[in-house]
């Protein structure tokens, strides 16, 4: 069964937000579908902990007309509320196709399916979050977030659906997921710190990303992300680090370990020249975002790629780029594998393909005692 339900929701959101004591609970029973067209769920509320449990399903409107408009950017938001628990195994369903297939609509216009602005202490966990017109879950400007046992699904050619983007945030823990979308299984976007990113089950889709980083001359800083133990299968890049040229600011800190690749595209890439996906070595500008303290140790298995490892680096370089126990091999019988770089600085060892411009003296000692 399918009921219109904002005005229902929006008042049982004002009954939530507005108890005090103990953790205030909203239910969606099972068994049922709610359609809802855009809502905002707008805190600050009374109590520290408010508790939503999604056992139901809630899908978007059957039409891109019912939407609303052109110019909402979000499907589902939540707004400055601290300590939101927001579980269950129900399905999120954004109907994302009706938008993948309307010619009329950009891809800037799109809608973000979950978004949390502004809110502190978040949990997410459980949540089936399929089928969003763009991107699945996405948080800006949060603090102390722990999301867990996500399943997020797309076909892996809708345009711009990422499973998490993550901006201006910090203190974020993603871990134990499921995550095959039409583009970024992660995206770490500007302003971001200490984000740990662990167990995630990646593909379809474009690997996890920092970036991009610098975009319109920006000044972004991103640093202390932490990716392990994560599984990379039928993706089109691996562990990737985009910047544009032009831009200001910082990565740095950064570490992907103990990744597993399984026929994965591209599984190593810092790209300082970024522009818009569709060009590649855009020239250097007077500015670039600053690439460094960045670690790949304990990548194993295959690549679909030739060219499996690329540190395309503006002149400014790419400084203190470390590898140790990186082995990847072909999923294409008899096919070679290339490591390309540029402008990178660093070391490698136990590294193969072999990378160029990374040298192996002196390193293992130090590293391993780090």
């Amino acid at each position: 069964m399918t009921a219109c339900m904002e005005k229902a929701f929006t008042k049982a959101w004002g009954a939530l937000c507005g108890a005090s004591g103990g953790t205030p609970t909203l239910v969606i029973p099972p068994g049922r579908a709610f359609s809802l067209k855009p809502v905002k769920f707008e805190g600050p509320c009374k109590s520290s902990s408010i508790h939503i449990q999604v056992a139901g399903n809630i899908v978007a409107p059957s039409t891109v007309a019912a939407w609303g408009g052109c110019g909402i950017l979000f499907w589902l938001c939540f707004s400055n509320v601290n300590g939101l628990v927001l579980d269950g195994s129900g399905h999120i369903d954004g109907r994302g196709s009706q938008w993948w297939n309307h010619v009329m609509y950009p891809f800037s216009s799109f809608i973000y399916a979950l978004l949390f602005n502004n809110n502190s202490n978040l949990k997410l966990s459980g949540l089936n979050v399929v089928n969003s017109p763009r991107s699945h879950v996405s948080l800006n400007d949060c603090k102390g977030v722990s999301i867990s046992g996500l399943k997020i699904t797309a076909p892996g050619n809708s345009p711009n659906t990422d499973g998490i983007d993550v901006s201006s945030s910090s203190h974020v823990s993603i871990v134990d997921s499921t995550i095959g979308t039409g583009d970024d299984c992660i995206a770490i976007k500007g302003g971001c710190s200490n984000i740990n990113i662990t167990g995630i089950n990646c593909g379809p889709g474009h690997g996890i990303s920092i970036g991009s980083i610098g975009e319109n001359g920006a000044t972004e800083r991103v640093e202390e992300v932490h990716v392990r133990n994560c599984n990379f299968t039928g993706t089109e890049n691996g562990a990737r680090i985009k910047t544009v040229p032009g831009g200001s600011g910082y990565v740095r800190r950064i570490t992907f370990e103990q990744i597993t690749l399984n026929a994965a595209g591209s599984p190593i890439i810092i790209d300082q020249r970024y522009c818009d996906g569709k060009k590649k070595g855009c020239p250097d500008q007077p500015k670039a975002v600053a690439v460094s303290d960045v670690t790949f140790t304990g990548f194993r298995g295959t690549s679909s790629d030739e060219q499996v490892i690329t540190l395309d680096c503006a002149a400014i370089g790419c400084n203190n780029i470390r590898m140790v126990q990186v082995t990847i091999t072909s999923s294409v019988a008899g096919k070679r594998r290339t490591a390309f770089c540029s402008h990178a600085h660093g070391t490698a060892v136990s590294t193969a393909p072999p990378v160029p411009c990374l040298s192996g003296r002196a390193f293992a000692w130090k590293f391993l005692t780090d």
